[in-house]
């Protein structure tokens, strides 16, 4: 698998929003880009990318993503040159094991309101660790740390039976 970037795992959500109409702003994309590392921290003991998440007042947030994006406020992301192309191209990138990933990502978190993702994150134990002691509406740039990603979610994975 060739190095994939926050971007690539980005791009892939925006353009999926893009063919399938189910818009998301950057709110619901930070949610699904931090679930897709959390997850592949969970699973493979390793992250997707190198970047850290920050634990803001509405859940986690990779800055630069945040950055890229950030003019749009709560307005839907939308861009032209993401299209049903891109999801191919980006999947071949991506290779079997984090597409496998991704599409489980989809099919848990992708149908969720913006909303519906912070209050599930609020609630667990990575961001609220990184929060400790702030008050709810208290800006942070606390890092939630992969380890703390890996431990709690690899917690809720289902181990596959051996073969005999």
């Amino acid at each position: 698998m060739t190095q994939v970037s926050y971007s690539d795992i980005a791009d892939y959500f925006i353009a999926l929003s893009n063919t399938t109409e189910n818009l998301i702003t950057n709110l619901k994309l930070q949610k699904l880009v931090y679930y897709t590392q959390a997850w592949h921290l969970a699973m493979h003991d390793k992250p997707v990318f190198p970047e850290y998440f920050e634990a803001w007042v509405h859940g986690p947030v990779l800055l630069p993503l945040y950055n890229q994006y950030r003019g749009l406020k709560w307005h839907p992301l939308e861009r032209d040159d993401l299209t049903e192309g891109s999801i191919t191209k980006l999947r071949d990138r991506f290779g079997p094991e984090l597409c496998s990933l991704i599409d489980q990502v989809v099919d848990h978190y992708f149908g969720m309101t913006a909303y519906q993702m912070e209050l599930q994150v609020h609630s667990e134990e990575p961001w609220r660790r990184a929060r400790l002691g702030l008050n709810a509406d208290e800006p942070s740039h606390n890092i939630i740390q992969n380890e703390w990603m890996r431990d709690y979610y690899r917690r809720f994975l289902i181990d596959e039976p051996e073969e005999d």
